[in-house]
C-alpha cells in the first residue's frame, strides 16, 4: 500500500503529468496509424487501412492515450491553481513533451487536412477554389490523391477560406508536389507555427502557466490543431496576436494581424470591434469612439482587399462564408431547435430552420454588442469580451464543430483562466475531445462519453470553484483605461 501510495503521488505530480500526458499523446499518434483518418490513397504504404482488426485495436488504443492525456492536463491545472512551483515553471516543457508525438501522427479526428491540400492544388491548377469542390481535381492533376480522400460532405463544396490561407496551402503543395504525406506533414507544420502564435500571444498579454494551460496544453487544441490541423489554430493565433499589439499600442499593425486571421476565416472580424473600443478607451471623446468603430475596419478591409488581389483567387469568398452552415451538425442548438420545430409543425422543416439559424445568429450579434458596450463602458476587459463574445457566436451557429470552441476559450485563457468561465470552459474541453473518433467520425458513444465527462465536470467545478473573489468575472468589474493600465490591472495568471 505505502508503494502504491508512493507511486499515485508520483504520478499526481507535475513531472508525473508531464510524462502521463506524453504518454498518451504517443497511445493517441500510434493508434491513428490503424484507426486515424487516413487516405484513400496513399502510395508511400505508411498511412494505409490495416483491416477492422487493427483499426478497433487503433482506436481502443487512441481512446485510452486521449484519457490519460486529458487525466494528465486536468491535474496539472489543479496543480497550477494551487500555485505548485514546478508546474509554473515547466508548462512550455510541458508543451513540448505532449506534442512532440504528434509530429509524425496521420491526420487525426478530422478529414479537414485533406481539402486544405486539395484547395491549394485546385489554385495552382487554376479552378476557381471559390466555384467548385475538389471533386474537380482528375487522377493526373496535383492532389488527386488528396481529393480522393475529402470527406463526403466537402467533395464539392466550394472553399469557405480567405485568399491568405489558400496561399499557405498552395505553397505546401508546390514544395511537396502534391504527395499527400509530405503534403499532410507540410500542413501540420503551419498547425505548430498557430500554437507557437498562440503561445506568444498569451504570454504577451501576461497570461503565465494558467493561462498556457487552457489555452495551448489544452487537448482540445492539440488533437485538432495539431493532431487535425484545422486551420481555426492560425486564425486564433493571428487574431489574438493582433489584439495583444492593439493593446501595447500599436493598433495599426494589430489590425492588419486581424486582417490576415480573417483571410483565414471571417469569425477573426469580431476582434475588430473589441480592438475599436480598446482605441475609443484610449483616445476618449467622440473622437476616440469615431476612430474605434471606422479605422479597424478600414485597415482590416485594406488588408484583405490587398490578400485578395495579390493572391489572384478572387473575391468568392464574399459568397462562401455561409456553405458550412448547409451541413447539419448535432453540436448546433439553433440547427437542433430549428430542426425540430420543422419536423413538428410544418411540412418542409428546412425553411423553419433556417430561420431559428438566423435568429440564432442576431441573438449572438446582440450579445457580442452588449460585450462591447460593457468593455465601452469600463465594465468588463475588452479582451475577455471578446472571449465571450466569441464563445457566444459559436453557441449560437447554425454549425458548430468541436473545435470551434477554441475560438474563445484561448482568449479567456489569455486574462481569466483562473475565473469560473475559465474553469466551465476547461470542463467543455474535456468533455468535447471525445465528441469526435479518431477517424473523424462521430458515434454515439462519442457523444455519450462527452456527456459523461461533462457532468462529471460540472459537478467538480460546482464543488471545488477556482474562482477567487477578486478574479470573480462579474461584469461590473472595473476595466483599465489604457494599454498600460490594462496589464497593471490585471490579476497575475501565473498563480
Amino acid at each position: 500500500m505505502a508503494w502504491w501510495s508512493r507511486a499515485g503521488s508520483r504520478l499526481g505530480s507535475a513531472t508525473g503529468c508531464r510524462w502521463l500526458g506524453a504518454f498518451g499523446a504517443l497511445a493517441v499518434t500510434v493508434g491513428g496509424y490503424a484507426a486515424g483518418t487516413l487516405p484513400a490513397r496513399e502510395p508511400w504504404g505508411v498511412w494505409t487501412a490495416r483491416g477492422s482488426a487493427p483499426a478497433l485495436a487503433g482506436a481502443l488504443l487512441a481512446y485510452l492515450g486521449l484519457t490519460l492525456l486529458v487525466v494528465a492536463w486536468w491535474r496539472y491545472g489543479v496543480l497550477l491553481a494551487r500555485g505548485v512551483r514546478d508546474a509554473k515553471e515547466r508548462v512550455l516543457s510541458t508543451l513540448m513533451w505532449w506534442t512532440a508525438p504528434l509530429v509524425l501522427a496521420p491526420p487525426l479526428y478530422s478529414a479537414d487536412v485533406y481539402s486544405y491540400i486539395a484547395q491549394g492544388a485546385m489554385v495552382l491548377e487554376g479552378y476557381d477554389v471559390y466555384g467548385a469542390g475538389p471533386s474537380v481535381l482528375g487522377p493526373g492533376d496535383l492532389g488527386a490523391d488528396a481529393a480522393a480522400s475529402v470527406g463526403g460532405n466537402w467533395t464539392d463544396t466550394p472553399a469557405p477560406y480567405g485568399p491568405v490561407f489558400l496561399v499557405l496551402a498552395q505553397a505546401v503543395v508546390m514544395l511537396t508536389g502534391g504527395e499527400i504525406v509530405p503534403a499532410v506533414l507540410g500542413m501540420r507544420l503551419i498547425a505548430f507555427g498557430a500554437l507557437a502564435l498562440v503561445v506568444w500571444a498569451v504570454r504577451g498579454m501576461g497570461g503565465g502557466g494558467g493561462a498556457l494551460w487552457l489555452a495551448a496544453l489544452n487537448p482540445l487544441l492539440l488533437i485538432h490543431v495539431v493532431g487535425g490541423m484545422h486551420n481555426d489554430g492560425l486564425m486564433i493565433g493571428l487574431m489574438l496576436g493582433g489584439v495583444l499589439l492593439a493593446q501595447r499600442g500599436r493598433w495599426v499593425l494589430g489590425c492588419v494581424f486581424v486582417g490576415l486571421a480573417m483571410m483565414i476565416k471571417s469569425p477573426a472580424a469580431v476582434a475588430l470591434l473589441f480592438v475599436g473600443v480598446m482605441i475609443a478607451r484610449r483616445d476618449g471623446g467622440v473622437r476616440g469612439v469615431a476612430k474605434g468603430l471606422v479605422l479597424p475596419g478600414l485597415v482590416a478591409g485594406a488588408v484583405a482587399v490587398g490578400a485578395t488581389v495579390a493572391v489572384g483567387t478572387g473575391f468568392g469568398w464574399l459568397r462562401t462564408q455561409s456553405v458550412a452552415g448547409a451541413i447539419h451538425t448535432a453540436l448546433s442548438l439553433t440547427s437542433d431547435v430549428g430542426l425540430g420545430l420543422g419536423l413538428l409543425f410544418a411540412d418542409d422543416p428546412d425553411p423553419v430552420k433556417g430561420m431559428v439559424q438566423k435568429l440564432g445568429l442576431i441573438a449572438a450579434a446582440a450579445i457580442i454588442l452588449v460585450l462591447a458596450r460593457r468593455a465601452w463602458k469600463g465594465r468588463i476587459d475588452p479582451v475577455l469580451g471578446l472571449g465571450l463574445s466569441l464563445v457566444a457566436l459559436v453557441a449560437l451557429s447554425p454549425m458548430v464543430q468541436p473545435w470551434y470552441l477554441l475560438w474563445g476559450t484561448v482568449v479567456v485563457a489569455a486574462v481569466a483562466w483562473h475565473t469560473r468561465a475559465g474553469q466551465l470552459l476547461a470542463v467543455l474541453s474535456a468533455a468535447l475531445v471525445y465528441e469526435t473518433a479518431p477517424s473523424g467520425r462521430t458515434p454515439w458513444f462519442g457523444f455519450a462519453a462527452a456527456g459523461v465527462v461533462l457532468a462529471l465536470g460540472l459537478v467538480w467545478a460546482r464543488r471545488e470553484s477556482w474562482a477567487r473573489p477578486a478574479e470573480g468575472i462579474a461584469l461590473s468589474a472595473p476595466a483599465p483605461r489604457t494599454a498600460h493600465a490594462d496589464r497593471a490591472a490585471r490579476p497575475s495568471t501565473s498563480s
